[in-house]
């Protein structure tokens, strides 16, 4: 006669469902805190940027017409990024020019003959430099062919020295870093395959069915 197996502890069945219960929650908040330290540290290695902006305007002479000034405005601002002209403004600039064609861009209005010649840097002195000097040199390629456009280009407003920087700030790219990581965990959890149940989960344990007593008999034997 052998001895009945000693079922598990039922205690230690809910243990297991719970970690499997907390498992998915645990990988999504790890993925978050790993972007957000990614995050975080990637604004601190990169260093804080500053922009700095010039703007210049194109101004019609008396045989010219706004409309003529607002199109060559566009032709100036795409000009503004242009060889030509950058390797006019490196000298007052303090950069070459490979520096100037990384940080600098033009960007131009539809509506109005205004040219904005922005220049990123991680100081704020040179960002400024630059974007003056290039608007500088904008101007005066520009208006050496005053006489054949009929259009004057003149510098409305100069660049500034800025005082914050226009990166994203450590906080900000934590944030994103961390929505980031918990958008991935969640994307694994969905791709991940699914658990298939043991045999002993399917199989379903029959409850003990009770063996009756035998009848006895007249004189009380069985």
């Amino acid at each position: 006669m052998t001895d009945n197996p000693t079922p598990p502890p039922r205690s230690s069945g809910r243990l297991a469902r719970a970690a499997r219960a907390l498992l998915p929650w645990a990988l999504l908040v790890t993925c978050a805190l790993v972007g957000g330290l990614l995050g975080g540290a990637y604004a601190v290695y990169r260093h804080p940027r500053y922009t700095a902006t010039s703007y210049v305007v194109a101004v019609p002479t008396e045989q010219s017409d706004p409309a003529s000034a607002l199109g060559f405005a566009q032709a100036y601002g795409r000009a503004a990024t242009q060889l030509a002209v950058l390797g006019d403004a490196q000298v007052s600039a303090r950069v070459p020019v490979r520096t100037l064609q990384r940080s600098v861009r033009t960007a131009t209005s539809p509506d109005a003959p205004m040219v904005a010649v922005s220049a990123t840097s991680r100081r704020p002195g040179a960002a400024a430099r630059m974007a003056n000097a290039v608007a500088r040199a904008l101007t005066r390629q520009a208006n050496g062919t005053k006489s054949s456009t009929h259009v004057e280009l003149v510098q409305l407003s100069r660049a500034v020295r800025p005082t914050e920087p226009s990166s994203a700030s450590p906080k900000v790219t934590a944030l994103v870093g961390a929505s980031a990581g918990g958008l991935l965990g969640g994307l694994v959890l969905l791709v991940r395959p699914r658990r298939t149940r043991t045999r002993d989960e399917d199989t379903v344990r029959p409850a003990p069915v009770p063996v009756p007593a035998p009848a006895a008999d007249a004189h009380g034997q069985p």
